[in-house]
Formats: C-alpha cells, sequence, structure tokens
C-alpha cells in the first residue's frame, strides 16, 4: 500500500511540474507578446488611446490569470490579446513539430523505386488512348501513367519538391474508369494514403477527386489546357481553387482567379488576352480571393486601366526590430531584385535608421505624387463586371481599390470584403518557448486614417439578390449568368 502511495505522488509532482513549466512558458510568451507588439506593431499608437488604454492593461491581467488557470490553453489566451486590435494581419499560431525533428526526406518514394519512363515515346503512343495509361498534366503537376509488372503507377514528371522519375501515384482499377488511388510520399516511414481516381470525356481527363483534375497531353498543347480549363469537375474539391478561363458568349469572357498567390493569375490573363480584349465584357470572380501579393494582379490592372489616378501607398515603421529583419535577410541573401533590390532595401534602412520610432517612405518614391500612370488604354473590354465575398482580403482589397478608380469597373456580391489591409507586409517571429510564432505588420497604409478598410471591407456597387454560393467548386453559378446579363444590359444602352 505504501508502495502504490509512493507512486501517486511521485506521479502527482511530475504532474504540477510539468503544469508550472507550461504556465511559465506561456507567461513569458505573453510578456514577449506584449512588448513586441507594444515596440514593433505599426498600429500600436493608432489603436492604443487614452480612452482605451486602461481596457488594454484590465486585459493584460485577466489574460495572465487565465494562463496561470489554465496554460494548457496558451495560444487562445495570446490571440485573445492580438484580437484587442481587430486586425487579421497581427496574429499567433501554434509552430507544429513531428517529433521536433526534421523529416527525412528521401530520393526514392516509399513506393519503393524509381521508374524511367520516355515521356515522349509514351505521349505518342497514348495520345487517343481511352485508358488511364499516358501523360497526363494539370495546373501544378505532370506525371505519366505506366504499368510496373501487374501495376498501374503514376511517375512524376514535373511536380515541386519531387524529381522526374519517382513514383507518387498507384492506381488499383476499380472498373474500366474509377480507380483506387495509393499516394506515396518522399517522407521516410510516412505511411501512404488513398483516395479514388476516375476517367472521364471518354479518357481525356482524369480527377483525383476532392483534389484536383489533369488532362491527357495530345500532343496539342493549346487544346490540352483549353480543355483543361474549361473542363467543369464532377468531383470537385470543395473550394474556390480552380483558375478559370473561358468566353460566355461573342460578347463576354470569364475569369476566374482564386488567389494572388502566385504568378499563375498573371499568366492566365497572358494566355487569353487576345480573346478578352476581343470582346466588350470582362466579368472577373475573385470570390474567396484571400491575397498574396500585388505583383501577381498586375497583368489585370493593365487590363481595366482607364485614367491615371492617386495611389495611395504604404510607411514602413521604423522599429529597431524590424531594422534588424531586414539586415538580417540581406546577410542571408534573403532579399528578392538582385543587386537592385538590395540596393533598394539598404536605402530604406538607411532610412529607418535616421527615423527610429516613426514611419518612413521608401526613398525611392519619397519625391513622387503617387500617381499612377500606364501607357495604353484598351477600348475593350467596356465593361468589367468584379464579383467579390466576404472571402476578399489583404492584396485582393488593394486590387478592388485599384479597379474602383477605372471607368470600366462595377463591382458586384452581397457584403463587404473581409477588411484586411490597413497594416500589411507581415513578418513572423517565434515566442521564447518556440512553440508559437507571432505574425505582425511592418507597414502602414497613406490611406490612413481618412480612408480605412480594417474591419469595414469594400461595398459592391451591384448588390446580387441571388443568395451566396456555399461551394462554388469549379461551377458557373447564377451570380456569373447575373453579372454577364447585367454586363451585356448595360452594353447595349452604350
Amino acid at each position: 500500500m505504501k508502495a502504490k502511495i509512493i507512486i501517486i505522488v511521485l506521479i502527482a509532482i511530475c504532474v504540477n511540474k510539468f503544469v508550472y513549466s507550461q504556465t511559465i512558458d506561456c507567461l513569458k510568451d505573453f510578456e514577449f507578446l506584449v512588448k513586441k507588439i507594444q515596440s514593433d506593431y505599426p498600429g500600436y499608437n493608432d489603436k492604443v488611446t487614452s480612452t482605451n488604454r486602461a481596457e488594454l492593461t484590465i486585459l493584460e491581467k485577466q489574460i495572465k490569470q487565465k494562463i496561470t488557470n489554465y496554460p494548457d490553453s496558451c495560444g487562445y489566451y495570446l490571440n485573445e490579446y492580438t484580437d484587442f486590435f481587430k486586425d487579421h494581419h497581427l496574429r499567433v499560431n501554434r509552430i507544429w513539430r513531428r517529433n521536433d525533428q526534421q523529416p527525412e526526406i528521401m530520393n526514392v518514394s516509399t513506393y519503393g523505386k524509381n521508374l524511367y519512363v520516355n515521356v515522349d515515346s509514351l505521349q505518342e503512343a497514348t495520345k487517343n488512348a481511352k485508358g488511364i495509361e499516358g501523360v497526363w498534366e494539370g495546373f501544378r503537376q505532370t506525371f505519366v501513367v505506366t504499368r510496373d509488372g501487374e501495376k498501374y503507377v503514376g511517375v512524376v514528371v514535373k511536380n515541386n519538391g519531387w524529381k522526374s522519375g519517382q513514383v507518387l501515384y498507384e492506381f488499383v482499377p476499380v472498373n474500366d474508369t474509377v480507380f483506387d488511388v495509393i499516394n506515396y510520399s518522399l517522407i521516410k516511414d510516412r505511411k501512404p494514403n488513398n483516395t479514388k481516381a476516375s476517367l472521364h470525356l471518354s479518357g481525356k481527363i482524369i480527377e483525383n477527386h476532392d483534389d484536383t483534375k489533369f488532362v491527357r497531353k495530345s500532343g496539342s498543347d493549346i487544346l490540352d489546357k483549353a480543355l483543361l480549363y474549361s473542363y467543369i469537375a464532377v468531383y470537385p474539391n470543395g473550394s474556390n481553387t480552380y483558375p478559370v478561363a473561358m468566353y460566355l458568349n461573342d460578347s463576354t469572357f470569364y475569369l476566374r482567379i482564386p488567389n494572388f498567390g502566385d504568378d499563375e493569375s498573371n499568366e492566365v490573363v497572358i494566355r487569353h488576352w487576345d480573346e478578352i480584349i476581343k470582346r466588350p465584357n470582362l466579368i472577373i470572380d475573385i470570390r474567396n480571393n484571400g491575397g498574396g501579393q500585388d505583383n501577381y494582379y498586375q497583368e489585370l490592372a493593365k487590363i481595366i486601366y482607364t485614367k491615371p489616378y492617386e495611389s495611395k501607398g504604404v510607411e514602413w515603421y521604423a522599429s529597431k526590430d524590424n531594422i534588424k529583419l531586414f539586415e538580417d535577410a540581406m546577410k542571408k541573401g534573403e532579399i528578392s531584385g538582385g543587386e537592385e533590390g538590395m540596393k533598394r532595401t539598404q536605402t530604406l534602412v538607411d532610412a529607418m535608421k535616421k527615423n527610429v520610432g516613426g514611419f518612413v517612405t521608401l526613398p525611392y518614391s519619397a519625391g513622387e505624387n503617387d500617381i499612377s500612370e500606364r501607357d495604353s488604354v484598351y477600348p475593350m473590354p467596356r465593361n468589367v463586371g468584379i464579383i467579390i465575398n466576404e472571402g476578399n482580403a489583404s492584396s485582393a482589397e488593394q486590387f478592388l481599390l485599384a479597379a474602383k478608380e477605372s471607368d470600366k469597373v462595377i463591382l458586384f456580391g452581397n457584403c463587404n470584403t473581409a477588411g484586411v489591409l490597413d497594416y500589411s507586409n507581415i513578418t513572423s517571429t517565434p515566442l521564447p518557448s518556440n512553440s508559437y510564432q507571432l505574425w505582425c505588420p511592418m507597414t502602414r497604409s497613406k490611406r490612413l486614417p481618412e480612408n480605412p478598410i480594417d474591419n469595414i471591407g469594400i461595398a459592391p456597387d451591384v448588390i446580387i439578390p441571388f443568395p451566396a454560393t456555399e461551394q462554388l467548386y469549379d461551377k458557373l453559378d447564377n451570380w456569373v449568368y447575373f453579372v454577364k446579363n447585367y454586363l451585356e444590359l448595360l452594353n447595349e444602352k452604350k
């Protein structure tokens, strides 16, 4: 009996030590978070005023007590503090690790071996086939399906993070057009996961169910991509992730741009440029586009431009840590733009050092009038309808501000956008426990304080009376046809 009591006491002591350590770690994280936001957040002095400073002080005390009582809810309480500032760019998230070790990346996938495939020969032999063997191309991935003994396997031709010849998929026939799929990994000891795939349009399209779609390469790149972009998935992935470019009729072209996270948003416009500028009406559907980078909507901006306009830029908050972030990035070679990018960054750092605690405009543009002007105004499209919703934020909202300056543009929707734009250019900093990281903006918009966007958003010009489509997939809905009819009727009056 005494031995049992001793064991119970020892367990209780260990648990108490763990809880105490957890509490101390979280309190240190919270203290660091408070100081970091005070010193580096460009919106701090805008949002903490004499009228709410006492409220913030009370909140800090309350959160410390909550952490002491419930240390296992640390992340929740850290975000309770950032929520006070009502800025979705300012947030804390957990740093997840797999056993605190970097996974081992192998040269051979968990399938067990690599395979050499003559891609050109296979493409020629299967370009008109109806079965699964062939060369398949998607938005960001190309692979071949070939036999390995009695198995059909998907071998990488192009895929980010993979090398040619590595086996990504195994396809197990259920019938002639449906397959069970085993997805292999390059991470050692990771178990494969399973899904399904199916062939459509007499073998011209293969869908990975609830994920994405691929077109069989036939030798005509234009034909293949036109089919890929226009094909409506039978098993869509439930979100607005597919870029779509298609003409609805002779007068209206439709673009769906799901994000500004990479150059695909520019490339899809370039690919269909001639088709777009031949039609009087253009629909740009950016529902659920949460942003990315401003340089990824520049091709769209060219098409809709009509006249010079004043463009409010940003000013950088010259805190000591923000200066150090730039200096460390330059030392590590992390500045984009080559020599010119390094020169611009050094000029900005020099200006920040002269005004620590204040705001700095990038010196290269300090003498300019913030006037945005382009070389060309395209006669068509004459009318541009942009479909928006509450999922639009950050760079998507910046695009909309530029779009609203155009005489061609009308915004359509049934609510305002998210309102996440005033403080931007976010960077991450790990908290002392290294279990969480703070995402904090470095810049403030020059629109402030007169024209804020945060927690307000951008309103549509025309309210769409239909209910919002909960699952957009890659399909056209009645919102698209409403905008199409509106623009075409508008065009008749011009």
